[in-house]
């Protein structure tokens, strides 16, 4: 169970940083918040491979690397996207 911990982990800081370093722009998140982007993309990517191929399983599982980091980027993208600046310019 703690090896599972710790690569769920590692896997999400790899697949948050290489989202991170694709998507253009400048982002404000520090090391958990780009490990936690991470996995939650697993997750994404998990859930989209579900949907792509029906394979075995349930919808909710984590993906592999590469379904992490397209599903890390999707979430960065709608992140960006979703959490503009809450004040105005003046």
């Amino acid at each position: 169970m703690f090896g599972l911990i710790i690569s769920i982990i590692v896997v999400g800081l790899i697949a948050g940083a290489i989202a991170r370093l694709v998507v253009p722009g400048r982002q404000n998140l520090s090391i958990p918040m780009t490990i936690l982007l991470g996995i939650i993309g697993s997750f994404v990517g998990g859930f989209l491979g579900y949907l792509i191929f029906r394979n075995g399983g349930s919808f909710l599982q984590p993906a592999g690397i590469i379904g992490s980091i397209i599903g890390a980027i999707i979430v960065l993208l709608l992140y960006t996207r979703f959490s503009g600046r809450s004040g105005s310019r003046a």
